[in-house]
């Protein structure tokens, strides 16, 4: 297989979905969800970074964040928060909505999920509306990832994801009725199934998003889509224990030495060494998290030819020594799972 930059950093960023709620509407509706960050701790507890979603099984709606204008979504449709921004779902601009407070979210997190939820003419309960009354289906939950020390392509997606279905062919659409018919059945293993989906989810829409992106477009995924900045991260997501120089680098990319710096910086606001070196205390930072290797000869693995070398830099970008930051990382874990 070539290499695959984007697949590399999903997993070293440890993605994790979750489908919370399934949510059933009649006309007129309206939720607002608060900043994510206000019950990430309970609805993925132990992720550095949580996000919001929503897919529409049936129906229409609209989708706003505070500060843009408003998107109409139809059946079908993807829309994301990856940001974590409060935000709102109605049948329709301007419909006071009922907000979804963080006690609500706490008091209910012991019900079996994914939720049924109905939502009809200002009212909000447990539950599910008869078939004939329900003009709008989706299904909502949240995406956890970590953000430090190094996930660029946070920075690179925007405020509002909106993912229409008559851009995906049939695919999410099938993901679509699969979440539904998962949530309807409550078999053994549909939780696990939900959440695979939800993490399948989020790579399409990655990569939706890197597919529709402007000539004129910067962030990570810019550089991605770029001939010469996308093999030079290749490159580098492929080899990263090598000894790379930039000039190396440049020739294997194709470009003279001075062409990638000036293309890497505007593409992605980084020198390319500057950016192997995130690279690596990433990866470095999941080996310490997901095995019981020495940091000694994590180091080595990840492109550093002493442990001193590599504790340096680690505690340049994390504030911490890997030994450290290591068992502050299981300290979270277990605190998480109480």
């Amino acid at each position: 297989m070539r290499p695959d930059a984007l697949s590399d950093l999903l997993r070293a960023v440890r993605i994790r979905g979750a489908v919370f709620y399934h949510v059933n509407c009649r006309s007129p509706w309206s939720a607002e969800s608060p900043p994510v960050g206000e019950i990430a701790g309970i609805v993925l507890p132990g992720c550095e970074h949580v996000m919001e979603y929503h897919m529409l099984a049936r129906g229409h709606g609209w989708a706003a964040v505070q500060g843009e204008p408003p998107v109409r979504l139809g059946a079908g449709d993807v829309v994301l928060f990856p940001h974590g921004d409060g935000h709102v779902m109605s049948s329709a601009p301007g419909v006071t909505p009922i907000r979804r407070e963080a006690d609500w979210v706490f008091a209910t997190r012991d019900t079996p999920k994914p939720m049924a939820v109905a939502f009809h003419h200002g009212v909000v309960e447990p539950g599910t509306l008869p078939a004939f009354e329900i003009d709008t289906e989706i299904m909502c939950g949240f995406l956890g990832c970590d953000a430090r020390p190094f996930n660029p392509l946070l920075a690179a997606l925007p405020r509002l994801l909106h993912l229409p279905a008559a851009q995906a062919g049939d695919t999410v659409g099938r993901v679509i009725d699969l979440a539904v018919a998962e949530s309807d059945a409550a078999r053994p293993g549909s939780g696990a199934l939900l959440e695979r989906l939800a993490e399948m989810m989020f790579v399409d829409a990655a990569r939706r998003h890197l597919d529709s992106l402007t000539d004129d477009a910067s962030g990570w995924l810019a550089g991605l889509r770029d001939r010469h900045v996308g093999r030079a991260l290749a490159l580098l997501h492929a080899q990263p224990q090598r000894d790379w120089n930039v000039d190396d680098l440049a020739r294997e990319a194709g470009l003279s030495r001075s062409a990638l710096h000036e293309r890497f910086e505007k593409l992605l606001g980084d020198t390319p060494m500057r950016y192997l070196a995130n690279w690596r205390i990433q990866l470095g930072a999941r080996l310490l998290r997901d095995t019981r290797a020495p940091v000694a000869a994590i180091a080595l693995e990840v492109g550093y030819d002493s442990e001193a070398a590599f504790s340096r830099a680690f505690k340049r970008l994390t504030g911490q020594p890997p030994a450290t930051w290591r068992r502050a990382r299981a300290q979270a874990v277990v605190s998480s799972a109480r």
